[in-house]
């Protein structure tokens, strides 16, 4: 499966079982495998065999081309991360593992890491690859890892010598793959320091309290926000209780003591965390959300997605599935893919490359009443995948 020209926000649609969950958790995946290795990663989803495409043949191959903007350039390298995994004797293994740069829009690009079966080499002398003037000739450095079901990334990142290594680490250590849980976020924990929200939102108390004081016009930009959005919410706190716990506590005008986050309701405290998620101070590189709209109203949907554009234009990546059509009304042509599955295998769409769709959008249909009425989903219409 291929996607190309994705813009910076983007929205999948597709029924159960289409693929979307699974589009996700290739992101997921990659993280797991850089935070411990590639073993792990395959047995947190059953191993081998059940990640493995079933009547494939070869390896499971990802690759990823992007632009780090991270150093504020007005045109970065085109990178391109290639890896490719397989077994030898029933043990998962790394056999290529490619870190590539290509500087402007002609000539080769220049494998910064190239690795299999746990040996490689990487190149050190990447000053003069900055240098777009003169023609690079690179010096490179052979290693051996631990294990071929490491990632040399993981490795050879730690160290600053190998540069666009690990610049290239820290963005997938940055990686962020929602798993939200609405009863993590409204349990008490432990008094603790937590700069970022967690994947699942127990520690969104914690958050919530260092915003407060460490970004003080972020938070009330948060709670001018939440207290527009909420009707009656007055104000948002969290207060550390004598037994050294965190308690996330919401004011409700009408009445004059706070509610702990246990008894708000599920709305609030997802609402609440969204924001909090998406006004981080130090924003994720690629940020994935599925099914935002749930416990949220319709009617907050569409300013969810200007949540989620702002977002993207600070310089992430944006990737959200959903299943409502309130939603995608508020959405871009450009913005929408749908996924559909026949005989096994997912196929995914661009909204803006159907000619029928993008002439009914322009005569003013919503994408949301298009996808409800069947054109998102490759019936009554001719699907182009790409």
């Amino acid at each position: 499966m291929e996607i190309r020209n994705l813009s910076s926000f983007c929205v999948f649609l597709g029924a159960n079982g289409s693929g979307k969950s699974t589009l996700f958790d290739i992101f997921g995946f990659l993280s797991d495998a850089l935070n411990s290795n590639i073993r792990t990663a395959l047995n947190k989803r059953g191993g081998f065999r059940e990640v493995y495409s079933r009547e494939g043949e070869g390896a499971i191959e990802f690759e990823i081309k992007f632009r780090n903007e991270v150093h504020g350039k007005s045109k970065s390298p085109l990178i391109t991360y290639e890896l490719h995994i397989n077994q030898k004797n029933h043990a998962p293994i790394v056999t290529k593992e490619v870190l590539s740069y290509r500087r402007g829009n002609y000539g080769r690009p220049y494998r910064f890491l190239d690795f299999a079966n746990g040996t490689g080499t990487a190149i050190v002398n990447e000053e003069g690859f900055e240098t777009e003037k003169q023609e690079f000739k690179e010096e490179r450095e052979s290693q051996t890892l631990a294990s071929p079901d490491i990632l040399a990334i993981k490795g050879l990142g730690q160290f600053k010598k190998f540069k666009a290594i690990a610049s290239f680490r820290h963005i997938l250590e940055s990686w962020y793959v929602s798993n939200f849980k609405v009863d993590a976020a409204q349990a008490t924990e432990d008094a603790a320091y937590s700069e970022h929200l967690s994947v699942t939102g127990n520690n969104l108390a914690q958050v919530t309290k260092f915003i407060y004081e460490t970004y003080p016009e972020i938070f009330h930009q948060i709670l001018e926000k939440m207290t527009r959005r909420i009707p009656g919410i007055e104000a948002v706190s969290s207060q550390e209780t004598l037994d050294g716990r965190i308690v996330l506590q919401f004011k409700d005008g009408s009445f004059k003591d706070p509610f702990i986050s246990r008894f708000v309701s599920d709305g609030t405290i997802k609402m609440f965390a969204y924001l909090v998620l998406l006004h981080d101070p130090t924003p994720h590189p690629l940020l994935c959300v599925e099914e935002p709209e749930n416990f949220l109203h319709p009617e907050l949907l569409p300013e969810l997605v200007e949540e989620f554009r702002e977002y993207a234009a600070k310089g992430g990546q944006v990737l959200v599935s959903t299943h409502s059509p309130e939603l995608v009304n508020a959405l871009e042509l450009n913005e929408v893919f749908w996924l559909t599955k026949q005989r096994g295998c997912t196929s995914i769409h661009a909204a803006e490359e159907n000619q029928e769709v993008k002439a009914l959008v322009e005569s003013g249909d919503k994408l949301g009443w298009l996808w409800y009425q069947g054109y998102l989903q490759g019936s009554g219409i001719q699907s182009q995948s790409f």
